[in-house]
C-alpha cells in the first residue's frame, strides 16, 4: 500500500495543470543537421549571466526549474551571430519550489534514467547550424518580445541529437551579445519517458510538452 501512496504523489509532482502551462513558439524539431562554420568575432558565454529556464506539466500544477550552463563559444559577423554553441550542466538541476519533497523525490526523479539520466549524460549541448532575420507577421508571431532572429541548432540530449528552430530576441555589440528565447519542444523526441515507456500509464499524466527559456549573454574574447 505505501508503494502505490508513494507513486501517486511522484505522479502529481511531475504533473502540472495544462490549463496553467506557460506557452512558448512551437519549436520545429528535424534531424541533426550540420554545425555552421565558425567566421567572424569570438564571443565567450558569460554563465554567471546565463541560464536555461524549464517547465513540465500534466495534471496538478506547474513545476518550473533551472539549469546553469558551463560554457560555450558564439562567433558574430556582420552584426549577426552565425556560429556557436554551450554546454548545459544536467546535474545542476534546480527546482524552483523549495521542500523536502521536491528535493528528495521530485528532482532525483527527473535527473534518474526515466528522464535526463544526468549519471550517464551529465552535459547536454546546442550547437548552432543556422541563423535568419526573423520579422513577425500576423501568420507567424512570437511570444518574445522584440524577436529579430530565427536560430537553427543540434539540441543533444541523453546521446540523442534533433535540430530544432525557434525566434529568437538577439542583440549584438561590439562588446558582446545577449539572446532570449521562449519555446515548447516534446520530451519524447530525447527518450524521456515515465517508466521508461511512452505506453506507462504513468507517463501519461504528464505532458509531453516541456517550455524551455533560454537566456544567453556572451562577452567579446580577449586575444
Amino acid at each position: 500500500m505505501k508503494k502505490y501512496i508513494v507513486t501517486g504523489i511522484a505522479v502529481l509532482l511531475l504533473a502540472a495543470s495544462c490549463s496553467e502551462a506557460p506557452k512558448g513558439d512551437d519549436a520545429v524539431v528535424t534531424d541533426e543537421k550540420t554545425a555552421a562554420d565558425s567566421n567572424g568575432v569570438t564571443m565567450t558565454l558569460d554563465p554567471a549571466n546565463s541560464s536555461l529556464g524549464f517547465t513540465g506539466w500534466g495534471v496538478g500544477k506547474n513545476h518550473p526549474g533551472t539549469f546553469k550552463l558551463k560554457n560555450g563559444t558564439f562567433t558574430v559577423k556582420d552584426g549577426m551571430v552565425n556560429s556557436g554553441s554551450f554546454i548545459v550542466d544536467v546535474s545542476s538541476l534546480l527546482m524552483d519550489e523549495q521542500g523536502e519533497m521536491f528535493a528528495t523525490k521530485l528532482q532525483p526523479h527527473l535527473l534518474s534514467a526515466d528522464f535526463f539520466d544526468a549519471t550517464k549524460f551529465p552535459e547536454a549541448k546546442f550547437e548552432i547550424t543556422g541563423c535568419e532575420a526573423f520579422t513577425p507577421t500576423s501568420g507567424d508571431t512570437s511570444v518574445v518580445a522584440g524577436a529579430n532572429m530565427k536560430i537553427s541548432g543540434n539540441l543533444t540530449m541523453k546521446g540523442i541529437t534533433k535540430n530544432i528552430s525557434f525566434p529568437a530576441k538577439v542583440d549584438v555589440t561590439e562588446a558582446g551579445t545577449s539572446a532570449v528565447a521562449n519555446f515548447d519542444i516534446d520530451r519524447t523526441q530525447w527518450d524521456m519517458h515515465y517508466n521508461d515507456s511512452e505506453e506507462s500509464a504513468k507517463d501519461k499524466f504528464i505532458a509531453h510538452e516541456v517550455n524551455i527559456r533560454l537566456n544567453i549573454t556572451s562577452k567579446k574574447a580577449v586575444n
